[in-house]
């Protein structure tokens, strides 16, 4: 849907729900998805903006699936498209037409709060007595149950789930002569992780949290405008140069050529980087916290192997995050790195529905495995994490079912216990394997001849890149069960669909 908002006139109006299509098959949940990619963009020029959007956008696509979309600001006019879908699906060159301006912001989305209905689809778009404003963000809040209902009861109607919502209406209510004022007056009520973008007429506003939760970088565009984005890979498509990382508790505003950068918030002592943007959810060609995610995850098999070698053939990657994994865990091993499972990287999810034999063997859907590389001998499986148990089970069975001798499963994180309330949504504690079963539970659960996970000790390590595996500054409690912060009224996803549905 593409909806415009004149400078001080009109609201933003809800889009009637589409009901998800029948038969949409999510060939795996045994992964933690990540909520989203955020993007803003601020030119001197103006020219293109929304296909540098797109580029951007595309590059974050592997953080968020279920929908995507954009705001474009030409200083007068704020207008927003926004759908279920991909990037390349949903941005056609007919929906970007439209969208000329300065400045803008993207958002790719996988729902942590709310539902994926389509009235939580970000940006979200409002008036307001100071014009228009547009908020796109990654990450949780975990009072937004309290700041909802103050919101209600101060008579604000809410026409989503999402708590991208509350933080859109609580700006627009502030007070404050600009944007920025009015920023710093209401973060002190936000707790939890966000990494905000906020598009005004004349500007784009990028503000991080305290403690850093979610990756947020800043650089200058080859137009001589400047770029913020979750990650530095988008930043690097766009062809940014002087990319920095906005620091924890930091805001930073674009205008075309101009940035401004202030410290609204004293960054946490200690802070709270999510270690599994290095485990899984960045691209291997993006830098965070002066780390190469690609070098972390190499470092992650080498410690991997030195923890739990065992006599073996082949070492292979469960395609596409654990390759890197996999290249360090062979390269410390001294064993032979090869290809063993390939990846249909356009599964993802599909709208026909599958016969009951596929569907049984919904693996097979997302990986094939290579017999030839695999008969007769005992091979080792590195894969980035397991979470619900329902993928490993499957594909040690197809690596078996491929003639390996022997099968044994090397997970480059430690077993995850607890649930996040920071943005990843890896369900709650009882949907965890680990949470509920021993190591040696799993190995028979899965099928494996040995399975062995990563020491909390050894993925700091490699992670922060230090010999004393030292977790500060990093957040560890879906391993540990030691929350930053206090977590007692976190919502559940969809704690908020009772009255909206």
């Amino acid at each position: 849907m593409t909806r415009s908002i004149p400078l001080r006139v009109g609201v933003e109006d809800e889009a009637p729900v589409r009901p998800t299509p029948a038969g949409v098959a999510h060939v795996s949940d045994d992964v933690a998805h990540d909520e989203c990619g955020v993007l803003g963009l601020s030119t001197p020029h103006g020219d293109g903006i929304a296909q540098l959007a797109f580029f951007g956008l595309f590059a974050l696509q592997h953080r968020g699936q279920e929908a995507a979309g954009m705001a474009v600001s030409d200083g007068r006019r704020v207008r927003v498209h926004k759908e279920p879908g991909l990037v390349s699906t949903v941005f056609s060159p007919e929906a970007l037409a439209p969208l000329t301006g300065y400045h803008a912001i993207g958002h790719t989305r996988y729902s942590t709060t709310g539902s994926n209905a389509e009235r939580n689809i970000q940006p979200f778009l409002v008036e307001t007595m100071h014009g228009p404003l547009s908020v796109a963000h990654n990450g949780n809040l975990v009072n937004a149950t309290a700041l909802r209902d103050e919101l209600l009861h101060r008579g604000f109607g809410l026409t989503a789930t999402s708590d991208t919502e509350v933080f859109t209406l609580m700006l627009a209510a502030a007070g404050g002569r600009t944007w920025q004022e009015r920023i710093e007056r209401t973060l002190p009520a936000w707790k939890g992780a966000y990494s905000l973008v906020i598009l005004a007429a004349d500007q784009v506003i990028a503000v991080r949290d305290p403690w850093g939760f979610r990756p947020l970088s800043v650089g200058r565009l080859p137009n001589g405008g400047h770029a913020v984005a979750s990650e530095t890979c988008a930043l690097s498509t766009l062809g940014c140069v002087d990319v920095d990382e906005v620091r924890p508790g930091e805001m930073v505003t674009l205008r075309g050529a101009e940035i401004e950068r202030q410290q609204v918030l004293a960054p946490q002592p200690h802070g709270a980087r999510c270690t599994f943007e290095f485990v899984y959810f960045s691209r291997p060609d993006s830098v965070w916290h002066d780390r190469s995610v690609h070098h972390v995850r190499q470092e992650l098999g080498v410690e991997l192997a030195r923890e739990s070698q065992v006599e073996a053939d082949v070492v292979i990657p469960v395609p596409d995050s654990s390759i890197p994994a996999a290249i360090g865990f062979a390269r410390e091993s001294g064993l032979p790195f090869n290809d063993g499972l390939i990846k249909n990287r356009y599964i993802g999810r599909t709208f026909i529905e599958p016969t009951q034999d596929i569907r049984e063997r919904g693996v097979a859907l997302k990986f094939n495995a290579l017999g030839e590389n695999l008969v007769g001998k005992r091979v080792v499986v590195i894969d980035d994490s397991l979470v619900r148990g329902t993928t490993a089970g499957p594909l040690v069975k197809l690596v078996r079912d491929a003639g390996a001798a022997e099968v044994h499963m090397r997970i480059t994180c430690p077993p995850i216990t607890h649930a996040c309330h920071f943005g990843v949504d890896m369900g709650h504690d009882g949907d965890l394997m680990a949470a509920h079963l021993t190591v040696a539970e799993i190995e028979a659960h899965i099928g494996a001849d040995s399975l062995a996970f990563l020491s909390l000790d050894g993925m700091m390590r490699a992670v922060a890149g230090r010999e004393s595996g030292a977790d500060d500054g990093y957040c560890n409690a879906c391993f540990t069960g030691d929350y930053p912060m206090a977590v007692g009224d976190a919502q559940a996803k969809l704690a908020f669909e009772g009255v909206l549905s």
